[in-house]
């Protein structure tokens, strides 16, 4: 009897401490949910002057408003900035985070001249599984102390350096356009994109791995899917719990991608790494043998030696970081700059001619490859590079988390809001850039630049947080058109509306740029 009491004793004991032990969790958790529900409600609260778009729904926001087609997607936003351009800003609510657009040359000089706001957004911790807290996704003083040491890596007396490599990957371009010349119009998109690619590899990495070579890139279509995912992933709140995304096919798709990504770079890292030190081993071994050429050394090369105040190596990890970070930024964002340049070239052949004219000045009839001296000189190419990015910016929008509360426009918006800064309609404003739809490189004159906002243009952001690659960018860009330009003759006849704009983490014409090739001084246009 007394065994038999015992055991059931035992029973309604566990039993009663199942029940406590769901009821404590459930306390939490409802605990819990009345805490973001009081939050949501301070902050919708605190928030409501802000001018909001119409129909969102509690919690949701306006989540189920946005289309879920990146090319729809961007139209829309556009679409939104063009309505409520009137205002100083507009208020758009994702779950219940509240998300502020700017696109007026003084609202955005609040945020980006702030040493406050310099936190990206919560949303760009769906890159972190990729370039992990590089200086594109890093904040505070981890990304201070990586932006002092890697800023001399960045020196020009550096980027001379890469020149040879990007003039020899801007032959083998115009190479392989050869056989397209007085041919139909095609599409150059991946022939721009993966010159692009070959020249951030063999810069960023000191590796030359052939992507002209070979058209079906896996690194290539790794990237575009990683891209793809983390935008869809962004604008879905109920795919930011990891479990719940990586149970869905983007999920398997996201975790297969980050594997080929870090697997290459990794791999490139290790094997650089070897060679520097059985270099050292056998200089230390031969001190007759002769100095290493300081040339063709890529950015990896200065990571591996480059050190912190306290004279602190980059980690494996950290270099990692920092090359995934390179590889991402220096190939995707040129080579859509370049193309929509050959494209707004190819459809304003009286801006082309000017940029004929300009070559022939420089360059005449030879076929020398440009030096730095020959870059400079090229101006007029140089405001044409900047026209396009004001029209179609590579980065069309980005965004920053609020540490503190701040006033924008008369508006108070609390800590915690996400900025996002559209420099895709900032740059259409017509008080600084009147006709704004015309191609017209002529604004970027000195005499016509001088008075205007200086927040009106950030095709490479601004302030603190500004691109630390444009130097680079802007001598590959402009490197890479004038070899096409010297040789062949572009016309387009696409359509604004038909390159399919679509405004993922890069601004993409999903349709491709298609044009025709001439050689060039054939046509007298």
């Amino acid at each position: 009897m007394l065994a038999l009491w015992l055991l059931s004793f035992g029973q309604r004991l566990l039993l009663w401490g199942g029940l406590c032990a769901v009821s404590l969790a459930g306390a939490i958790l409802t605990l819990h949910l009345l805490r973001m529900v009081a939050s949501y409600a301070w902050t919708w609260q605190q928030m409501r002057a802000v001018p909001t778009l119409e129909g969102a729904y509690p919690f949701l926001g306006h989540a189920l408003m946005l289309k879920p087609d990146a090319r729809d997607f961007f139209q829309q936003m556009i679409q939104y900035t063009e309505e409520y351009r009137h205002l100083p800003l507009v208020k758009l609510w994702l779950g219940p985070v509240p998300l502020v657009f700017l696109y007026n040359a003084e609202n955005v000089e609040v945020i980006l001249t702030s040493s406050k706001h310099i936190d990206k957004s919560y949303m760009y911790k769906f890159l972190e599984p990729w370039l992990g807290l590089g200086l594109l996704t890093s904040t505070g003083n981890r990304w201070r102390s990586r932006r002092k040491m890697l800023t001399p890596t960045f020196h020009f007396t550096i980027l001379e350096d890469f020149l040879d490599v990007m003039n020899e990957q801007a032959n083998i371009l115009v190479n392989k356009l050869e056989k397209h010349v007085d041919q139909e119009a095609f599409n150059c998109f991946f022939y721009i994109t993966l010159c692009a690619l070959d020249i951030i590899c063999e810069t960023a990495m000191g590796k030359n791995i052939g992507a002209q070579s070979n058209d079906d890139s896996e690194y290539v279509q790794a990237v575009y899917r990683m891209s793809d995912s983390i935008h869809q992933r962004m604008k879905m709140p109920w795919l930011w719990l990891d479990l719940l995304f990586l149970i869905f096919k983007d999920g398997w798709e996201h975790k297969r991608s980050l594997k080929i990504l870090h697997d290459f770079t990794k791999n490139v890292i290790t094997e650089r790494a070897n060679e520097m030190k059985r270099h050292e081993e056998g200089r230390s071994n031969d001190k007759d043998s002769p100095p290493r050429n300081n040339k063709r050394r890529g950015f990896l090369d200065l990571l591996l030696n480059v050190t912190d105040d306290q004279g602190n190596k980059l980690s494996y990890e950290e270099i990692r970081e920092e090359v995934d970070t390179f590889m991402f930024e220096g190939h995707d964002t040129t080579a859509a700059a370049i193309n929509l340049s050959l494209y707004l070239l190819g459809s304003y052949p009286e801006v082309q001619q000017k940029v004929d004219n300009e070559l022939e000045e420089v360059f005449g009839r030879s076929d020398r490859p440009p030096t730095l001296d020959d870059l400079r000189k090229l101006k007029y190419l140089e405001c044409v590079v900047k026209e396009s990015l004001r029209l179609f910016p590579s980065v069309p929008f980005f965004a920053r988390n609020l540490n503190e509360d701040c006033e924008v426009a008369g508006y108070k918006i609390v800590k915690g809001s996400q900025v996002i800064i559209m420099p895709y309609a900032l740059h259409r404003d017509p008080r600084y850039f009147p006709n704004p739809e015309e191609f017209k490189p002529e604004r970027f004159f000195p005499e016509n630049s001088k008075g205007r906002h200086s927040y009106a243009y950030v095709p490479f952001s601004a302030g603190p947080r500004n691109c630390i690659g444009q130097k680079f960018a802007m001598m590959e860009e402009k490197t890479i058109l004038s070899c096409i330009l010297r040789h062949f003759w572009v016309e387009s006849n696409q359509k604004r509306e038909e390159l399919g704009l679509a405004g993922e983490l890069i601004l993409r014409p999903s349709n491709g740029i298609w044009i025709k090739l001439k050689r060039r001084n054939t046509n007298e246009s």
